[in-house]
């Protein structure tokens, strides 16, 4: 089977009146299913254009990028958005839940959302939380819940349609060291016991070192 996310010269350039502005520049590489890489670099390396056009959040204006086999520049907005759906899991460093909401229903709306037929499989979702520790807290609202916890549910937002790709933009940016460590643990056990291909954004050389592979971002290009 082809790598799970193949990335082929992608260029971004923002246009500011007449002064063009490069962000990312010539990247090309390739993940494999079941890798769990790390992109770092720092700000304005290009890391986070990078990710929203992996998550076809955003276009490239050159170069293809193919998920799960399917070149995201032939597809509609509609077949895009479908894609993502279906095949991506977001985490992002705001964990972006509903705060009128709890814990379940945060994750239960994802499901619903993902358009699966019939009720959530229940095997699963118990494996999901008791894998990261939520037993006891889904009928919490967000703001009943420590940082570390609402990032954990943000988690199971993203796994419980199984894509086949997670994508976490700086998953702990907003945590201190413990509650990172334990979010980072359990992305790193999501990859191992779910079988998740993740690939992580993240400015922390000591986030990175989690994944089983890096890539070093500078100045929108590929340094390492």
């Amino acid at each position: 089977m082809p790598p799970i996310i193949q990335v082929h010269d992608v260029s971004k350039i923002y246009r500011i009146g007449k002064v063009e502005v490069p962000a990312v520049r010539g990247v090309s590489f390739d993940v494999e299913r079941g890798e769990f890489v790390s992109i770092v670099g720092p700000s304005g390396s290009g890391k986070s254009t990078l990710f929203y056009i992996l998550g076809g959040l955003t276009r490239a204006t050159s170069g293809r990028v193919l998920i799960d086999g399917t070149d995201f520049a032939q597809l509609s907005d509609a077949e895009r958005t479908a894609l993502r759906k279906t095949k991506i899991g977001f985490v992002f460093q705001k964990f972006n839940l509903l705060p009128t909401l709890n814990a379940l229903t945060n994750i239960s709306i994802a499901h619903e959302i993902g358009g699966k037929n019939g009720g959530m499989d229940q095997g699963y979702f118990e494996k999901i939380v008791a894998l990261l520790g939520l037993k006891g807290r889904l009928h919490h609202r967000p703001s009943e819940l420590s940082g570390g916890e609402q990032q954990r549910v943000a988690l199971a937002r993203a796994l419980i349609n199984r894509p086949a790709l997670i994508l976490a933009d700086e998953p702990t940016g907003n945590l201190d060291t413990k509650n990172s460590d334990v979010v980072l643990k359990m992305l790193r056990q999501s990859n191992q016991e779910l079988g998740q291909t993740v690939l992580m954004i993240t400015h922390n050389p000591e986030a990175a070192a989690v994944g089983d592979r890096i890539i070093h971002m500078r100045d929108g290009q590929i340094v390492n």
